[in-house]
């Protein structure tokens, strides 16, 4: 099977870590050879149950014996996905009220730019430095990382970079600005939290001119900072914020929410302003509602502060320079991408998944399940410090 998967399927990079899959389970990933690897990423942070939690397995199942596909998006009314947005308006701030259900984060951020410039009526996007929003042409646009997107120029243009956490460059949010789109936690720049009110500040000066506050919750969102979404730490509420990844608990989706008189402007002059064949697919959504039911009605986000704690604690080495991040969205720094690469490569050898970060070369994800367990948290870190320790011990051979 893997020459097949070199020869047919597309690759992202010319070196893929190529694990063949046997099976998955709670917080566990399985190989064809029956060697058990302990998830510590967790899809990129997108299984926020674990592997197959029982209530999304469930619910997915009973929806497969009532349809599937049944119409383009907004055409007819599909128990799941009404259920799915309107719980959603339940845990938002009333001003959030109405969502469009997306195949992917990617497309709810194009959605999003669109929904801005419709609103406002102007062109102007800002965007951050170092900022990923996904990698299609229009959330390509509004990522701050030349190098990854150079060479697919042209992009959409009108769009302007400011530095995150900077705030005097937030002049550069004018009446010309239709949006201001911002992680609300940096993801592929290394888990930069806002400092100092940022966000706050950032949202008063879109007030000032018009402009509409983005927020992409794609990684943050459904329960991992602690809150249901991470803007909830910060004292504010955005226009449009975006979800997706860990909204599915395993399956493909994403959603823009805004208030119903900002939503309604995509239903006419022109019609038709955003659509998608298969957003709010029955099955995906009765797995999002699940997902959403599951984190919503169980201590889980309480649970993911003190997990936090944990991580912290134990994560204590010479080659560990810092922690970022908050709740279960953490990454920790090394001296070099060199000691980061042989961390993520050795750690899978003896059986724990870590992963990468986009723009940060010296970080290490750590994004397991919400649902890891106290003693999953001390096996993984166990691994983790062993592999550290066999780097620093090399390292000062090397020296001598």
């Amino acid at each position: 099977m893997k020459k097949d998967f070199f020869k047919y399927q597309a690759q992202t990079t010319p070196h893929p870590l190529a694990m063949e899959i046997s099976h998955a389970e709670g917080s566990y990933i399985y190989n064809r050879a029956g060697k058990k690897y302990l998830d510590f990423v967790a899809g990129v942070s997108a299984c926020s149950l674990g592997h197959r939690h029982p209530r999304v397995v469930e619910s997915v199942k009973e929806q497969l014996d009532k349809y599937l596909h049944v119409m383009v998006y907004g055409e007819y009314i599909q128990e799941p996905a009404v259920a799915l947005t309107k719980l959603l308006a339940h845990h938002l701030p009333s001003s959030l009220s109405k969502t469009y259900l997306t195949n992917s984060g990617t497309e709810a951020i194009e959605g999003s730019l669109k929904l801005a410039r419709r609103v406002t009526g102007r062109s102007e996007i800002i965007a951050a430095k170092h900022a990923y929003h996904g990698n299609t042409m229009g959330s390509m646009s509004v990522m701050g990382y030349e190098e990854r997107k150079q060479a697919f120029r042209p992009l959409i243009p009108d769009v302007k970079f400011i530095t995150f956490n900077n705030e005097q460059e937030l002049e550069q949010i004018t009446t010309s600005t239709a949006g201001v789109i911002l992680e609300t936690i940096q993801g592929g720049a290394g888990f930069i939290t806002p400092s100092n009110d940022y966000l706050k500040k950032v949202s008063k000066r879109c007030h000032e001119v018009g402009a509409l506050l983005i927020l992409d919750e794609i990684q943050p969102g459904f329960g991992r900072t602690g809150k249901l979404f991470g803007f909830q730490n910060y004292g504010l509420t955005p226009d449009i914020v975006v979800m997706g990844k860990g909204m599915g608990g395993g399956l493909p989706i994403g959603a823009f929410t805004a208030s119903e008189d900002h939503m309604n402007t995509l239903q006419d002059q022109p019609k038709l302003g955003h659509i998608t064949t298969f957003g709010g697919n029955p099955v995906i959504a009765s797995a999002a509602l699940a997902t959403l039911q599951e984190i919503t009605e169980s201590d889980l986000m309480a649970e993911t502060l003190e997990k936090e704690k944990l991580f912290r604690s134990l994560l204590v080495h010479p080659l560990i320079e810092e922690i970022r991040g908050i709740g279960l969205m953490l990454a920790f720094m090394t001296p070099s991408s060199e000691i980061t690469n042989e961390v993520v490569l050795r750690c899978q050898d003896k059986g724990l998944i870590l992963f990468w970060l986009l723009f940060e070369p010296r970080a290490v994800r750590i994004t397991p399940p919400l649902t890891i367990s106290t003693a999953e948290i001390k096996e993984g870190c166990a691994i983790i410090i062993s592999v550290l320790d066999e780097l620093l011990q090399e390292r000062k051979l090397a020296k001598n």
